[in-house]
């Protein structure tokens, strides 16, 4: 009898059950219906994404402290990761000053506010002021002063990241300096935490449809589809200027790795899917993590570029800022010179970096650039109300593979990627345990400054899972050749280094 085929009803039944990218996809839709048919009640479904980043924002602090931790104490070497600090920043400072060049190029040439004439005295400029809740852009000091932490547990219940960064840079560095001999839970300890919150984000993920249906609904129902056409010509030129500066970070990543940023993207997409509906690249990060560092990225450049990124590489925003700026300028018949706009190149330079976190940011950018000039209204920065919410996915988007970008790039400057295994996973020939066995031996390849094994970052006393594999395998599968005279089961007990390399030992051969 030959087998039966299920149904395309059971089929589609299946991917909706077992597909997350299916489920966003049909939330991302069915949130566009509910909110052009019904928009007074979609409004009232913002809670469900507001709720959903909250979730995910919860544990993005421990976890990019775990990582950062784990990816020091196992390079071994403080100064590698310090070099790729300082790589990461001059990659980052190329990469969004390219950005803000294409959005004032696309602009000048389109001019999507020529011809407006608007009146700036009839704009209400409180509006501006209403959105931004009367926050400022912090000064370079501010910038810096901000980024140290006042509390170890404050910088994490205030979920700031370069403040968690720095704890974790310090920790990490004193694991170092210690040594596994003198702390040999520490490190184990810290594995098995970044696992209960891997296990965690996995629990969150779950609500991701819901999150998106809410997001989508409310952003159609408050704002309608009618704004799409008022604004259309700054819209597509937004979108068309991050369709080419995406086609150059494929450009570079090809030329960088070797790698292809369209098979990147079918390999995050549902993480990309989900930052779409909800607007935000926050919600997505620790799974986003958790797939570089399964492509190959080691951890500690994982750790530390991704989150630095999303402080100091907003590409999307710079942009959105660098075209934004000049329509303004169009739409008041404001004609910028080509001295002024070089200023708005590096006055957005430096507003950029301290946009993250910051309600309305882009607001006070613009009004910053705006006053530098001298030339612009501040008020005409109201003109971009209407649209504002429409170029999330635009900057969520860019910022998105911006950074994951980055990742790849730095971690091969640095040599801290496996060119071989990140081709295998994009091209979906890797399996799950191929990952865990990739990540089991990249943990076995770092050894301590004497020459020894670091049997507390690679192995993990007591730690039954490996860093990098969803699926933790028992010490005893790790053994690579067996111990003759000794039987193959499972230790009892890890206690020290001593146990450990006694077990390593041959034992003397009979007779």
């Amino acid at each position: 009898m030959p087998p039966s085929v299920a149904s395309p009803t059971r089929r589609l039944a299946r991917t909706l059950r077992t597909s997350l990218f299916a489920q966003v996809t049909c939330a991302l839709v069915l949130g566009i219906v509910v909110g052009k048919l019904w928009p007074d009640t979609a409004t009232a479904l913002q809670p469900l994404g507001d709720g959903f980043t909250r979730l995910i924002k919860t544990v993005i602090s421990p976890l990019v402290f775990c990582v950062v931790v784990v990816g020091i104490a196992k390079a071994g070497d403080l100064k590698a990761f310090g070099r790729i600090g300082v790589k990461a920043l001059i990659w980052f400072e190329i990469a969004s000053t390219a950005a803000l060049v294409i959005g004032l190029v696309a602009a000048n040439v389109v001019g999507p506010g020529r011809g407006m004439n608007v009146d700036p005295s009839s704009l209400d400029a409180a509006a501006v002021q209403e959105t931004t809740g009367g926050g400022h852009l912090p000064t370079t000091t501010e910038f810096i002063l901000n980024a140290l932490p006042q509390s170890f547990i404050g910088s994490f219940a205030e979920n700031e990241l370069l403040q968690v960064l720095i704890l974790a840079c310090l920790v990490g560095a004193a694991l170092l300096h210690l040594g596994h001999t003198k702390v040999p839970k520490v490190l184990p300890a810290i594995e098995q935490a970044q696992e209960v919150i891997f296990a965690v984000v996995g629990f969150i993920m779950r609500l991701a449809p819901l999150a998106v249906f809410g997001a989508m609904a409310h952003l159609v129902g408050n704002y309608g589809l009618g704004v799409m056409r008022t604004y259309a010509k700054l819209i597509v030129l937004c979108y068309v200027a991050a369709a080419l500066f995406v086609v150059l970070l494929s450009v570079a990543l090809k030329l960088v790795t070797g790698l292809s940023l369209w098979k990147f993207l079918r390999y995050i997409r549902e993480e990309m899917l989900l930052a779409l509906g909800t607007a935000s690249t926050e919600s997505v990060m620790p799974r986003v993590m958790q797939k570089l560092r399964r492509a190959g990225a080691r951890d500690d450049a994982v750790g530390l570029v991704l989150p630095t990124g999303y402080s100091f590489n907003l590409d999307g925003a710079s942009l959105y800022l660098s075209i934004g700026t000049l329509f303004i300028a169009q739409a008041v018949g404001v004609d910028l010179s080509l001295g002024q706009q070089i200023t708005v190149v590096l006055v957005l330079m430096l507003t950029s970096k301290g946009m993250a976190g910051i309600p309305g940011s882009a607001f006070l950018a613009l009004s910053a650039t705006a006053s530098s000039l001298g030339a612009i209204p501040a008020g005409a920065v109201a003109l971009l109300l209407g649209v504002d919410r429409i170029m999330d996915s635009m900057r969520v988007v860019t910022n998105l593979l911006g950074n994951c970008v980055a990742v790849f790039a730095v971690s091969r400057w640095e040599g801290a990627l496996d060119i071989d295994r990140a081709k295998r996973v994009l091209d979906g020939d890797a399996s799950q345990s191929d990952a865990s066995q990739s990540d089991a031996s990249q943990s076995d390849a770092s050894q301590s400054a004497d020459g020894e094994k670091d049997v507390s970052g690679g192995k993990g006393l007591g730690g039954g899972k490996d860093v990098g594999g969803e699926t933790g395998r028992p010490d005893e599968a790790r053994i690579e050749t067996p111990v003759p005279g000794i039987p193959a089961q499972k230790p009892k007990d890890f206690e020290g280094l001593e146990e450990r390399q006694e077990l390593k030992e041959p034992a003397p051969e009979a007779g």
